[in-house]
């Protein structure tokens, strides 16, 4: 039997405290990725951490995370710097600690975001067309949970693959296409579920290994484009490449579109797979 969802996002963001330049937030073990919890969920809150110390005004155009070290459930801290606010751009940085409160714990991940207004343009408008995966979203099987097996954090997600192969089944594929949404989206803006969604899935290079393996993120530079979403219950597509693997390293390429088939993030991201 699945566990059941203990705390929604919005419950998350709900419950946070505010204190000066530090965000207090309180995560429990349903969002947990092994040692740590869900770098997903934990670059979202570093995010709006950033706008509630330094402003939401302007929209997210560029995050870049390190994972330093794992964060526990529980509870911690995200330090919030203006690095520095310019007439179109401003430039945040955010420690998340954990271990001491008032910004002596532990540094778990190091944050860098670039918030932007809009600028009128005389560049002619490019966007990427959305190609529609091999297989519509209700023809394809949805993932199950497996407490133990799988990510405690999946438990909050629906993942339904259209294109490429599962983890640790000996496949030759180095892409996937998987439709992909949070099972309780109330609360969370188009903005933070960018950012969450487009580090949910696993690197498709697992798809090479024949038995389980752990993986986990090194560092991670996501892209975004200002989003609007009419559905907020419906799935976005989430595309990966490996693009380079090499010395237990993998190099991937993340693309996320909206169920409407808006480009909303490019993403690329460093994985250590240990098998």
């Amino acid at each position: 039997m699945s566990e059941v969802l203990t705390e929604s996002v919005a419950t998350l963001l709900a419950r946070r405290q505010v204190e000066g330049s530090c965000a207090f937030f309180e995560v429990g073990e349903d969002w947990g990725q092994g040692r740590t919890l869900f770098g997903g969920l934990l670059s979202a809150l570093a995010v709006q951490a950033m706008r509630d110390v330094c402003g939401d005004d302007w929209p997210l155009r560029a995050l870049q995370t390190s994972f330093v070290g794992p964060v526990a459930p529980g509870r911690f801290e995200i330090e919030v710097h203006l690095l520095r606010q310019g007439k179109n751009v401003r430039q945040v940085q955010a420690h998340i600690r954990q271990g001491h409160a008032g910004g002596t714990g532990a540094v778990a991940g190091v944050l860098l975001a670039v918030f932007g207004t809009g600028r009128d343009s005389t560049l002619s408008t490019l966007m990427p067309a959305l190609t529609p995966p091999a297989q519509p979203m209700d023809a394809c099987m949805a993932m199950p949970f497996i407490p133990g097996l799988t990510p405690a954090f999946t438990q909050h997600l629906e993942f339904r693959q259209a294109e490429g192969a599962y983890p640790f089944t000996g496949a030759s594929t180095w892409s996937t296409r998987t439709y992909t949404r949070l099972r309780a989206p109330q609360g969370v803006d188009s903005e933070l579920m960018s950012v969450m969604l487009a580090d949910a899935g696993p690197t498709p290079a697992l798809a090479q290994l024949k038995g389980p393996a752990p993986a986990s993120s090194v560092s991670w530079a996501l892209e975004l484009r200002p989003v609007s979403i009419a559905d907020e219950g419906a799935a976005w597509l989430m595309d990966k490449d490996a693009l380079a693997v090499a010395e237990g390293y993998v190099n991937e390429r993340t693309t996320l579109w909206t169920p409407d088939g808006q480009l909303a993030a490019l993403g690329y991201q460093v994985v250590a797979v240990y098998g």
